[in-house]
């Protein structure tokens, strides 16, 4: 791969001037883009076609450029692998659902509601990929792995989901009433939940994944049944023992991406 990459330093036209490597804005940001946004996300949106026509193993850089009208050079240059790739899916997915379940949640106090339209929201954008879910997911399993949801790689994606769960809380009429040593740690736990309907997702194989959205139904009160008792003094030792557990063991891979 990198040989390629060297190859393709030189192979034909320059990159667009005002273009940048970095992550996109929310297309709330950016209302009109420049040519070299426009380039990034054609190079984006070609990728995840081909992967899905494809597979991601078997989709180079040079086919992703072809497909693309680029040269293989400017493909590199807003993409350094296949990888960077699947970083700049995860991060305009965190954007798309964050928008969409901000719009959702407006004007909705009930924490359960507002945390089953959070997580229902993410799998309505994640929709049309579900397929390619799929295929990449051994590839993502690995810790090692940029694709990792853990990885440093995503954890600016991860760090925009986590601020949605954030506001699930916060602007529920639960929020101030939760225990103050657990509503720091708690988006980051409630994102760990949406990880968990993510993987439920991935191997769901029911028509439109009826199934997973059954599960978060389902589950969702289940999981505000046992915030709210948090509120409850008998229920405090085990809420600090979770806290101190959580803090050791478990935050920091979220927060940060270091290895366990």
């Amino acid at each position: 791969m990198k040989a390629e990459a060297d190859a393709a330093a030189n192979t034909g036209p320059a990159p667009d001037a005002d273009a940048g490597a970095g992550r996109s804005a929310p297309p709330s940001q950016t209302p009109a883009r420049t040519k070299g946004e426009e380039t990034r996300a054609l190079i984006l949106e070609t990728a995840m076609r081909l992967f899905q026509e494809r597979g991601y193993e078997k989709t180079t850089m040079r086919a992703i450029a072809a497909e693309a009208g680029v040269s293989v050079g400017n493909a590199y240059y807003y993409f350094d692998s296949k990888a960077a790739l699947i970083t700049g899916f995860y991060d305009r997915m965190s954007h798309e659902h964050a928008a969409d379940a901000r719009a959702r949640m407006e004007g909705v106090k009930d924490f359960n509601e507002r945390l089953n339209i959070a997580v229902l929201s993410w799998v309505d954008c994640a929709a049309p990929y579900h397929e390619f879910a799929a295929q990449f997911f051994s590839t993502a399993a690995d810790p090692d792995s940029p694709l990792s949801p853990f990885s440093d790689e995503s954890h600016p994606a991860r760090a925009e989901a986590v601020q949605i769960f954030r506001e699930v809380l916060d602007g529920s009429q639960l929020g101030p009433k939760v225990d103050a040593e657990l509503r720091g740690l708690l988006p980051d736990l409630l994102w760990l939940h949406l990880m968990g309907v993510v993987l439920y997702w991935v191997f769901d194989r029911t028509e439109d994944t009826e199934r997973t959205r059954a599960f978060v139904r389902r589950l969702t009160p289940v999981v505000a049944k046992v915030v709210r008792l948090t509120r409850y003094r008998a229920f405090r030792p085990l809420v600090r023992d979770a806290v101190g557990l959580m803090e050791e063991f478990v935050i920091p891979k979220v927060r940060a991406g270091a290895k366990l």
